[in-house]
């Protein structure tokens, strides 16, 4: 190749490049600021030249502005009047009804285990067997010295009577007899104690058999056969959870506290728990608020019990609660979706007869995940947006997408 051909070729190649730099200003850019620089101000002095004046040219687009700017799409719905049921959602824990740990209450060694763990038991069923001969050996050795006491009672009040016989004869002196009469009371308080002591060498024997004092799951055995127990070690053997009824525990702010404590008083308000996915696990009812608020958080500390025939409930399961206080009767809805969050608070955008948007500040009363009641700020019919609010300002021009319209 010629050298005046490789020139032709690097002189077209530069016309080129300055053409496209001229057209597309912004690829200029990338090459230095003094290119772009150059590139943007050929760029606006041949297309102002080549732009038509104001109001001729080609017409604008049906529907567009005075401006140029087409109008946004968005959906509306218009503020309706209905019931709103008041449902306070909130985050809570199952805990089990009734939760025992179950120790030994004498000392020995544990012979049997009789449970499963994490098996069902019913009120008095056997869980654990101590070694019961020492008790047992207690109990006999209470009563043959009961049966000592008796026979020597039995003697003493035969002496009683012979001194009682002799003294009116004047062979016995008083006082003779009135210590046989003391020697018969002292036996016979002596048998009242060896009765109580029975009484309670019988408990001891009869804590030895360890049964469960509630229904409920068992969890895991925290000591084997063979072991040695003793009552005031902190270590049981197994704990016991009763599942059903089974509670939950949750929080309510406490503005609602006076409207909870109504409903309570009239009722046993109904409160449903969720799981994580919003799926309904169990329906069951309101059974007490907290004495105190918890001045640290703001609210008050509440207690709901279920039935729980299916376990779905389990105890430390964390669900979502929701509490129906009644229903509020003829107030403002919007769907929740109108509702926006500013920096001066709540807003909805309101459209106007002329198909124009407008900013409105909001109260919103009460609110769930479709739906929220506006104590102040619009009026029944007024139309808001729910879809597109993003690409609104105060005054944009829209058009309705009635595909959309809720």
């Amino acid at each position: 190749m010629s050298f005046r051909r490789i020139a032709w070729v690097a002189v077209v190649a530069i016309v080129a490049a300055a053409a496209y730099g001229i057209y597309a200003p912004e690829t200029a850019d990338r090459l230095g600021p003094a290119l772009g620089a150059l590139a943007h101000r050929a760029h606006g002095e041949i297309w102002a030249h080549e732009a038509p004046p104001s109001g001729q040219g080609q017409p604008t687009a049906a529907g567009q502005g005075q401006s140029g700017v087409a109008p946004v799409a968005v959906a509306v719905t218009p503020v309706k009047r209905a019931d709103f049921p008041v449902i306070l959602e909130s985050l809570g824990q199952v805990q089990a009804y009734n939760t025992v740990l179950v120790r030994a209450r004498v000392d020995g060694q544990i012979n049997k285990i009789a449970f499963t763990e994490g098996q069902m038991v019913k009120q008095g069923d056997l869980l654990a067997q101590i070694d019961p001969r020492p008790f047992q050996a207690a109990l006999d050795q209470a009563v043959a010295k009961k049966a000592q006491d008796e026979a020597n009672l039995a003697n003493a009040k035969l002496d009683l009577t012979r001194y009682a016989t002799l003294a009116k004869q004047d062979f016995a002196t008083k006082q003779q007899l009135d210590t046989q009469n003391s020697l018969v009371l002292q036996l016979t308080a002596s048998i009242a104690a060896d009765a109580a002591s029975i009484d309670a060498a019988k408990v001891q024997l009869d804590y030895t058999t360890i049964r469960a004092p509630i229904s409920g799951r068992v969890g895991f055995r925290l000591i084997d056969e063979g072991n040695l127990v003793n009552a005031g070690q902190q270590t049981g053997i197994v704990g016991i959870d009763q599942l059903q009824p089974i509670s939950v525990i949750f929080t309510e702010p406490q503005e609602n506290v006076v409207r909870i404590n109504q409903e309570l008083a009239a009722g046993a308000p109904e409160v449903t728990v969720m799981n994580a996915d919003g799926a309904e696990l169990a329906a069951g009812h309101l059974t007490i608020s907290d004495n105190q608020i918890d001045l640290a958080t703001g609210t008050i500390r509440l207690k709901a019990e279920f039935e729980n025939k299916d376990n779905s409930l389990w105890p430390g399961l964390a669900v979502t609660t929701g509490l129906k206080l009644g229903v509020d009767k003829n107030v403002l809805t919007v769907p929740a979706d109108a509702v926006q969050h500013g920096q001066s608070g709540l807003y909805v955008y309101v459209i106007d007869d002329q198909n124009r948007a407008a900013v409105r500040t909001v109260k919103v009363a009460r609110q769930n995940t479709n739906t929220a009641v506006i104590s102040d700020g619009v009026t029944e019919g007024e139309r808001v947006v729910t879809t597109g609010q993003f690409l609104l300002q105060p005054g944009t021009l829209v058009t309705i997408d009635t595909g959309q319209r809720s």
